[in-house]
């Protein structure tokens, strides 16, 4: 068999690979080719000067210091990955195959988009202290005193960034006010009627969320709404979204979304020669349901390096169609989520969601596309599986909370 080779001639197996973002997705890229047998140079590059560290620590045990950080446990050098961090890359010119940073250039033969994504900011508040986000392990450590100091906070947006500090400042003592633009918690992520029984745990861990509320501007220790409003605010915590952090692609080439996001194929290869991308950075067309995806969570950044690793070896190429899922932990409840319901025709309620467990199914054509679960981990388990299947269910069967998911078989 012939050698394979790049666009750039070089053989396989001496292929340097650069991958820019050092957190979870750029991270197992670097795994996973060196578990499918990948035996060239590899590169990590992180704008942070931060061991690599896992993210979902920090809206929990980090903030409330009950760990100093969430360092993945990889050794690196004994994989023969070179870590450069602390070091930014402000674009990128695939024509040559070349990284441009302030440090100088790099060269790569294959490059791995994995950039993550960046929070949305309230606009003008970026230069004041009392303002914060919680995305990197300095927001964390900035925000512990916040905590530690039990200070007034105001949380803007009630998403699952939101609602899990919230969770975490009410469990340190803080007062939380949480003031959200839309009519409910969750707006963006799940429809109304699932999402509006969710509104009352606010109410039962002592936080107050106020719906219909924007922020007009932030003053020394307040927060004034539209309305007039002045809420007292000893720190504000802002979660209205994330990005994807793509802004350095900017003239590259480099297909991009609407949302700014890397254009992926069902390989995850971008539009350009030798490049790929992985991530929240990045969407991808899924054949499961016809639509192109672009997923901000954990669980994504963890399975996709699989597929790019794989694509990059090329011995057999690997498509990327995943049950998209996530998890949350607010208010004492576990809330886990697989598949994606957009594409349903058919919504199912497991339990009474005023409970402290229940579930949503949603169907389409009969088949399960997406499952909700709300202390019913069994549930997510059975259904995901059932997702992957594409398995028909019955409603009337499905609708009994008594009933294992998976006998609910049509």
């Amino acid at each position: 068999m012939s050698e394979q080779r790049s666009g750039t001639g070089t053989a396989l197996g001496q292929r340097h690979v650069v991958i820019v973002g050092a957190g979870m997705a750029g991270v197992q890229t670097a795994v996973a080719l060196r578990e499918q047998g990948f035996a060239g140079p590899v590169t990590l590059i992180g704008a942070e000067p931060h061991r690599p560290y896992d993210r979902p620590p920090l809206s929990k045990a980090v903030l409330l210091g009950k760990a100093d950080g969430s360092a993945f446990d990889v050794d690196f050098a004994a994989l023969g990955v070179t870590l450069e961090l602390g070091r930014e890359v402000t674009g990128v010119r695939p024509g040559d195959h070349e990284l441009d940073t302030a440090a100088g250039p790099v060269r790569y033969d294959v490059l791995v988009v994995a950039t993550g994504a960046e929070p949305v900011r309230l606009p003008g508040t970026d230069a004041d202290p009392a303002v914060h986000l919680l995305r990197t392990l300095d927001d964390a450590a900035r925000l512990r005193p916040v905590l530690a100091e039990q200070r007034d906070v105001v949380v803007v947006g009630a998403g699952w960034i939101g609602a899990e500090f919230a969770t975490a400042a009410r469990e340190a003592g803080c007062r939380v006010t949480v003031v959200e633009a839309a009519g409910r918690p969750l707006a963006g992520a799940l429809p109304a009627e699932i999402a509006a029984p969710m509104a009352a745990w606010y109410a039962d861990a002592g936080a107050e969320l106020r719906t219909h509320a924007r922020v007009r501007s932030v003053e020394p220790g307040s927060v004034v709404l539209d309305d007039g409003t002045q809420l007292p605010a000893g720190a504000v915590v802002i979660g209205i979204g994330a990005r994807p952090a793509t802004a350095w692609l900017a003239g590259s080439g480099i297909d991009l979304g609407g949302h700014g996001e890397v254009l992926a194929d069902a390989g995850l290869r971008t539009s350009r020669a030798d490049v790929y991308a992985v991530g929240d950075c990045s969407s991808f067309p899924s054949g499961r349901y016809a639509e192109r995806l672009l997923v901000h969570h954990w669980d994504n950044a963890l399975q996709g390096p699989r597929t790019v690793a794989a694509n990059i070896i090329g011995e057999t190429p690997a498509v990327y169609d995943p049950v998209p899922y996530f998890w949350s932990e607010q208010f004492g409840r576990f809330v886990q989520y697989a598949g994606h319901h957009r594409a349903a025709d058919t919504t199912v309620w497991r339990g009474d969601p005023a409970g402290a467990a229940w579930s949503v199914c949603w169907l389409r054509a009969g088949a399960l596309v997406g499952v909700l679960a709300v202390g019913r981990p069994r549930d997510l388990a059975q259904g995901r599986k059932l997702i992957e299947a594409g398995t028909a269910l019955d409603p009337e069967r499905l609708a009994d909370p008594a009933r294992p998911l998976k006998s609910a078989l049509a």
